[in-house]
């Protein structure tokens, strides 16, 4: 079956960031990531870095996650926090630009927010542990001594958020179509699978 989208959730530190920027050149398929916050950004007016603090502060909590999908999908706008208004404008983002044609959606619960449709393959993309530290030192810059702590930060910010919104598991494998080990098959070997399953 071809795909007219698909959604990447991925480990920090995978390259699951650059297997959808590479994915978007080679099939000319959108690939969205930051380019929601940036819209999003642009109609409320705040900046990209304080959404991202808005994620941050996302809970585990079941109470809380049963809480903001409750409003969502009761469209009770006026009783959800900054956070829960954020994470409905990126939900609408995300449908418009759904609805515009073909896409890659990093992260931003698009697997979630696009459930209905049956032309999307969501997928997980993970690696072992000292790749994922290679690839963090190298490409992000971070010292070697706060790899690790960096990784745990930006992984249990993703399951918060994922969960927060959508009372689901982030790497609950079983959720996702495919699941690629970037260590295993390299970025382009990814790319390769995922050009495969688009229109």
């Amino acid at each position: 079956m071809k795909y007219s989208f698909i959604t990447i959730e991925r480990e920090y530190g995978s390259g699951g960031t650059k297997v959808g920027r590479r994915l978007s050149e080679v099939s000319k398929v959108p690939c969205y990531g930051i380019e929601i916050l940036e819209m999003v950004s642009q109609k409320y007016n705040i900046s990209v870095e304080r959404i991202g603090r808005y994620e941050e502060t996302a809970t585990n909590s079941l109470m809380y996650s049963l809480y903001m999908m409750s409003q969502v999908q009761n469209g009770n706008v006026n009783m959800l926090s900054n956070e829960g208004r954020i994470f409905l404008e990126e939900q609408k983002t995300i449908q418009r630009l759904a609805d515009a044609g073909e896409a890659i959606f990093l992260g931003h619960c698009a697997s979630e927010v696009l459930k209905d449709r049956d032309d999307v393959l969501n997928v997980f993309i993970h690696a072992e542990l000292p790749d994922k530290k290679k690839r963090i030192a190298a490409e992000y810059g971070i010292p070697e001594g706060d790899v690790e702590s960096t990784m745990k930060k930006f992984d249990k910010k993703r399951a918060n958020y994922y969960f927060a919104n959508t009372g689901k598991k982030w790497d609950d494998l079983r959720r996702y179509d495919v699941v690629l080990d970037s260590s295993r098959l390299g970025i382009e070997g990814c790319v390769e699978f995922l050009e495969g399953a688009l229109k």
